[in-house]
């Protein structure tokens, strides 16, 4: 009964012990001393028990007071420090950590996020190999591990980043149970002391059940924040689409404004003035051909090189493009038709796409009232395109319609015109084309894309000249090299096609001959010239090469050219030529000296040298043939009035001066 009256009295183990001393000092029989001592060993095992369900129900209580807390925390990382320090606390441990797996490492490696208890900074942020240590255990498993001793457990598998942590923060025992949801293990949750420690299965069980707690909160913590970042986009998905719709009703709202000041019958300059108002800034709007028909305020300080990249830029992209220090050019088109460009100089940067679209409107309505005013001449340009291709084909009306065609487009076909075939190796073809159309109207003249290449005509009596003055212009403008063949110059719409092709045959042999990038005319590709052109003949080869010399043979009696052949027919020995000219060699030289001047310092390198003794060829069969000709039976009758003198069919000068 007194052990009995003790244990409901809740009285401490001291009691029962004093009870048992007390009763082996008195007079009590062995067999009362032997039930005694049974009663208060049975106490004592009835205490254990009430003391564990005393224990468990603590920790289930503090378990359930655990879920409620991480209830009402809804911050991820606020969230694992508070799961660790419950843990600390349910366990009564030195330490604990959670990990939790990186989602986007396909080695299914963790990374601890968050600790409590810890005493340096090596824990938070060590990252651990799926393969390696208890949590590698749990995540394989999914299911608790623990080690009583971690160093010293032979049976785990270790790994050096994970043992230096351990040791440096001198923990032995470690308890993992996995966090996860559902099926789904994401996460490992750790208890650690630093003295060895042996986890009874209470502990074990009361950790894991922390563990699918906070599995549960983490789960729902993660899917909270992907929720508040849905519908933070979605916030910013509304704010923007509200943004863009007040834009397009204050887009529209300008442009209506524009169009009304159109219909108003304004002119240009009081359109720009308000589009200017508009998109606060400076607005210059340019012609099709460059010139610039209106400037509000200040005009900008821009090189006219760049001005015109970016113009064709545009048009070529058929939107507003940026220029430098925060301009913008757009194009002025109708129906595809290049009325010009609007250059937008803000008085602020444009950051969003409003001043963009609003300076594309605005150019929109440059458009249509320069679309107005240039009706006439919309048509005119397609009865240029139409003049221009009835130019180049080989049936045509009569040139006098032809003529007075171009006249009244203000062409002179009439007058000398050289034909220009220019064909860029890279760059935007819409940049090119743009280029053709203003470098046509610039010089009065027209232009095509025809087989792949820009095709011109223009005014001009110097083919190469033209040529090249063109590629100088083109070829930075496509920022690749340009091929270009020229001919002419040409007088009559009847001469046009004939030019066109010798222009053309002469790019077709610049890209034989691997010279893509260059410049030529039947004229400058010497002998290749004869083959290529269709007016320029072997007298006018041979005119271009050594005609100087021929026409001092004429006019001073001279053997110059005779002394010419007999110079290359030596391998280019005096001494062995005037051996065949019966001459001293004193007077082949002077004859070399007085060639000299003629032609030139270079008459000798090797392409001079070749041309000249093809010219000397051909000059010399030229007159063989029209001595035959006027020779008894020959067929010419007599020689040409106009053939040059000096240098006969059987040798003989008509004087030996030098």
């Amino acid at each position: 009964m007194s052990v009995l009256e003790l244990i409901a009295e809740g009285a401490p183990p001291a009691r029962f012990e004093e009870l048992l001393a007390t009763a082996r000092r008195g007079k009590v029989s062995d067999r009362a001393l032997a039930e005694l001592d049974r009663a208060v060993r049975l106490a004592s095992s009835a205490r254990a028990l009430i003391g564990h369900a005393q224990q468990r129900e603590a920790g289930l209580a503090a378990l359930v007071d655990t879920a409620h807390d991480l209830t009402l925390v809804h911050d991820m990382e606020t969230l694992l420090h508070e799961t660790t320090r419950r843990a600390r606390r349910l366990l009564n441990i030195d330490m604990a950590y959670i990990g939790l797996r990186d989602a986007d490492d396909a080695r299914r490696a963790s990374t601890i996020r968050a600790a409590e208890g810890e005493t340096t900074s090596r824990s938070v942020g060590l990252r651990t190999a799926a393969e390696f240590g208890l949590g590698g255990l749990v995540q394989q498993t999914r299911a608790p591990a623990w080690s009583p001793d971690y160093l010293a457990d032979g049976d785990l598998p270790h790994s050096a980043e994970i043992d230096d942590v351990v040791r440096a923060e001198g923990l032995h025992a470690i308890l993992a149970v996995p966090l996860g949801h559902g099926t789904r293990v994401f996460g490992t949750l750790y208890a650690a002391d630093r003295k060895v420690r042996h986890f009874t299965p209470d502990e074990i069980s009361l950790l894991r059940s922390l563990g699918r707690l906070a599995g549960v909160a983490i789960e729902r913590a993660r899917l909270l924040e992907e929720t508040r970042a849905e519908v933070t986009e979605l916030e910013l998905d509304t704010s923007r689409a509200r943004s863009s719709l007040d834009e397009q009703r204050r887009g529209e709202a300008a442009y209506i404004r524009l169009i009304d000041l159109v219909l108003d019958g304004c002119d240009p300059g009081t359109l720009a003035e308000a589009a200017a108002a508009e998109l606060s800034g400076t607005l210059v709007v340019r012609d099709c051909v460059g010139r610039t028909v209106v400037v509000t305020g200040t005009p900008p300080d821009l090189d006219e090189d760049d001005i015109l990249r970016w113009t064709y830029d545009a048009h070529a992209a058929g939107r507003p493009v940026p220029m430098s220090a925060g301009g913008w050019v757009a194009p002025v088109t109708a129906g595809g038709e290049n009325l010009g460009a609007a250059l937008l100089i803000p008085d602020e940067p444009l950051t969003d796409g409003f001043g963009v679209r609003l300076l594309q409107l605005a150019a929109r309505a440059v458009a249509l009232i320069l679309l107005l005013q240039r009706t006439a001449t919309v048509a005119h340009d397609r009865i240029r395109d139409e003049l221009f291709e009835e130019l180049l084909g080989d049936i045509g009306p009569r040139p006098r319609q032809l003529v007075s065609r171009a006249h009244r487009l203000g062409i002179a076909v009439d007058e000398p015109h050289v034909v220009i075939v220019a064909r860029p190796e890279g760059g935007p073809q819409g940049r090119a084309d743009a280029w053709a159309s203003s470098y046509a109207h610039r010089l009065s003249g027209l232009a095509k894309r025809r087989d792949g290449c820009l095709t011109l005509l223009v005014p001009g009596e110097d083919a190469l000249a033209a040529a090249t003055s063109a590629a100088a212009e083109l070829t930075p403008l496509v920022g690749s090299p340009v091929t270009v063949g020229a001919a002419g110059p040409v007088s009559g719409p009847d001469r046009v096609s004939r030019a066109h092709r010798e222009a053309l045959s002469c790019l077709e042999a610049l890209t034989e001959l691997g010279n893509t990038g260059c410049v030529a005319t039947p004229q400058q590709m010497g002998f290749l010239g004869v083959l290529l052109s269709e007016t320029h003949g072997v007298d006018d080869y041979v005119e271009s090469v050594i005609g100087p010399v021929l026409d001092y043979d004429t006019h001073r009696f001279t053997e110059l050219a005779r002394t010419l052949d007999a110079y290359f027919a030596s391998s280019a020995s005096p001494t062995r030529a005037a051996s065949d000219l019966h001459v001293h060699p004193n007077t082949v030289s002077r004859r070399l000296e007085r060639i000299t001047e003629l032609l030139g310092a270079d008459w000798q390198n090797p392409e001079r040298a070749l041309e000249i003794q093809l010219a000397l060829r051909l000059h010399r069969t030229r007159r063989t043939l029209r001595h035959r000709q006027a020779a008894p039976g020959g067929q010419g009758g007599a020689e040409d009035p106009g053939s040059r003198k000096g240098w006969g069919p059987g040798g003989q000068a008509d004087s030996l001066h030098p």
